[in-house]
């Protein structure tokens, strides 16, 4: 009778083991940025699970650097907010191991302002706000470098900061400030460069930008996971999930035209 319990426990323990095994196979944690993002990622999740079965659970983050810290500790097993070059510069400094499992949207980045309507109106000394993560401060600088403004020692160099900056004509000041806080010091300064996720919830779309990228920017985002995860079944679905007309449809109407899917 004991040997018969004991066996029934165990295969009772053996039994739940398997099942959760099989739950976390079918179930997956994806970190976003807060936002209109998160909104097209909850489509992509939707799809997920009426095709797959596949249960996505969407973490949201209000800045660029923890989802990437997330990511390399296993809290999550994705996030999809950032583009190629940025990923690169965090995996450069802080040594994280990461893969591209697939492509979402190419999101340009744009200048903004509120006391000018015309990149030209901008007065001499005028002061510039910057985002001050790794790469997307150089996309702005390399506007300003391609609109003649500024002259870079290297207009290649996707890292580059105002120290790279070898001829500043108009005497231009450039703060460097956190991109989610851009949209808020807007009215302080002459212009300011905000990525479209934090420029499209704050009531700008490209139209007002300034200056802005074309649908050439090479800054695709992408979905992000820890190296050896790009090819799971889990991770596929979801980047299939996610590169589906739905979501396009989805993005074309939360971001009116300032979204290109970048895996067409």
């Amino acid at each position: 009778m004991r040997k018969t319990l004991l066996g029934a426990l165990a295969l009772s323990t053996l039994s739940l083991a398997i099942s959760q095994a099989n739950a976390d196979e079918h179930s997956i944690k994806v970190g976003t940025v807060a936002g209109p993002e998160t909104d097209v990622m909850q489509v992509a999740a939707e799809l997920a699970e009426e095709r797959y079965g596949l249960d996505v659970e969407i973490i949201e983050f209000t800045d660029y650097v923890t989802p990437n810290a997330a990511l390399a500790d296993g809290s999550l097993d994705a996030n999809a907010y950032q583009h190629e070059p940025y990923m690169n510069a965090m995996v450069n400094d802080r040594g994280y191991d990461f893969a591209i499992a697939g492509r979402t949207f190419v999101y340009p980045i744009g200048a903004y302002s509120e006391k000018y309507t015309s990149i030209d109106e901008l007065p001499e000394g005028a002061t510039i706000a910057l985002p001050n993560d790794p790469s997307n401060e150089g996309r702005s600088l390399i506007l300003l470098h391609n609109e003649g403004l500024i002259t870079l020692d290297d207009p290649e160099n996707l890292e580059a900061t105002p120290l790279n900056i070898v001829e500043n004509p108009h005497d231009f000041d450039f703060r460097e400030i956190e991109a989610a806080q851009l949209p808020r010091v807007l009215p302080d300064v002459d212009m300011a460069f905000i990525n479209n996720t934090f420029a499209q919830p704050a009531g700008l779309t490209l139209e007002d930008a300034l200056v802005k990228e074309g649908p050439e920017s090479p800054y695709v985002n992408i979905i992000a996971v820890r190296s050896g995860d790009e090819d799971s079944e889990a991770i596929q679905q979801l980047v299939d999930a996610y590169q589906s007309d739905e979501v396009a449809a989805k993005a074309e109407e939360l971001f009116k035209g300032s979204a290109v899917p970048g895996w067409k």
